[in-house]
């Protein structure tokens, strides 16, 4: 009974051996495996034997069937570890004769791109660059802009309040009554002119590109989410015709000379008198706003600690979107947020 074990052992043991040797690819491999070394395979089938075996044999059989399935599994990981390598070999294979792959160059966002160019202009035009917070304070995005509590622009349907837990819980979007929050996605970049006034003294000659978020309905020249580049001059004797002939110098210098740039008037808490500024966009043949304009009213400079009847000084907000659709011909908006490359590659 031991020596047909023993015999039956050896049998699987050969064929193993032999069958592997010719195993030619992984597919072949994973064949053998399943036969010889699976949950049913055959080395894992001579442990049956010792439910027949005497049980003064069956120390014997076990120790040769355990030495056998431990040879086989050696040798199945040794012919796969050397069917992997020649693999990786044929892989790894170069024709140093062949041209190579030029690799793609990566570049930054056109509106990263824009927004540089507009910072090195009014760089050369005597403008430091300054920025500010997105998430703001009621004080710096309404109050000290002069616009009042009760002022429509603070409605929160035209803004992005962020919600403040009160016992747990948050209030809904549309409450604002006691208890809610006076945080907020700022809707300008204005906010930073306070900032800046608060902590530097006159004059001041800066401009401050970056996003805002307002909740506008989508379209070819609205975004809940755009960019500004927001511009302030505080000093003494400033006037509306440097405003006009900033605005102007701006326009001829980015857009080219022939540009076609008009004023109208407008109204803003934060400035008197205010203005709005066109654009011709000749492939859609109409005016579209670049933004608004104006003096500094008074009542801010008062807020940021600053004497009206000392100094006075006049901003502007423009949108960078805007700017970069007249610059490039971009028809669309919503191109610079859908991150396709056929688009962002053209530039």
């Amino acid at each position: 009974m031991m020596s047909e074990a023993l015999a039956k052992i050896e049998d699987v043991a050969t064929r193993a051996q032999a069958q592997l040797q010719q195993v030619k690819d992984a597919a072949e491999l994973e064949q053998f495996r399943i036969r010889f070394l699976g949950s049913n395979g055959e080395v894992k089938n001579l442990m049956q034997l010792l439910k027949t075996a005497p049980p003064d044999q069956k120390k014997a059989i076990g120790q040769r069937a355990n030495a056998v399935k431990e040879a086989v599994s050696g040798a199945f990981e040794a012919r796969k570890a050397e069917l992997a390598a020649q693999t990786q070999d044929k892989g790894q294979a170069v024709d140093v004769t062949e041209p190579g792959l030029r690799p793609q160059i990566g570049a930054r966002h056109i509106l990263m791109q824009v927004t540089d160019e507009l910072t090195d202009l009014f760089g050369r035009m005597g403008f430091a660059v300054a920025s500010g917070p997105e998430v703001e304070d009621e004080f710096h995005n309404f109050i000290a802009l002069n616009i009042p509590e009760q002022h429509p622009a603070r409605d929160p349907l035209d803004n992005f309040y962020v919600a403040a837990e009160i016992g747990g819980e948050r209030p809904a979007g549309g409450d604002r009554g006691p208890g809610a929050s006076s945080t907020l996605l700022r809707t300008q970049t204005s906010t930073v002119q306070i900032r800046v006034m608060e902590k530097q003294r006159p004059p001041i000659r800066v401009v401050i590109p970056g996003r805002v978020y307002r909740p506008d309905t989508h379209d070819d020249t609205h975004l809940s989410m755009f960019h500004q580049l927001e511009a302030l001059v505080v000093d003494k004797n400033v006037t509306m015709v440097d405003l006009k002939s900033t605005i102007l110098q701006f326009v001829h210098a980015y857009f080219g000379p022939e540009t076609r740039a008009r004023f109208r008037p407008s109204f803003f808490p934060f400035t008197e008198p205010s203005g709005e500024v066109d654009v011709w966009f000749e492939d859609k043949k109409k005016w579209i706003e670049l933004g608004g304009c104006g003096m500094v009213h008074p009542n801010v400079l008062k807020t940021c600690g600053i004497d009206p009847e000392v100094y006075s000084g006049w901003a502007f907000g423009f949108g960078i979107e805007r700017i970069a659709m007249r610059k490039y011909g971009i028809g669309n908006i919503r191109l610079f947020v859908e991150n396709d490359v056929r688009f962002l590659r053209q530039f």
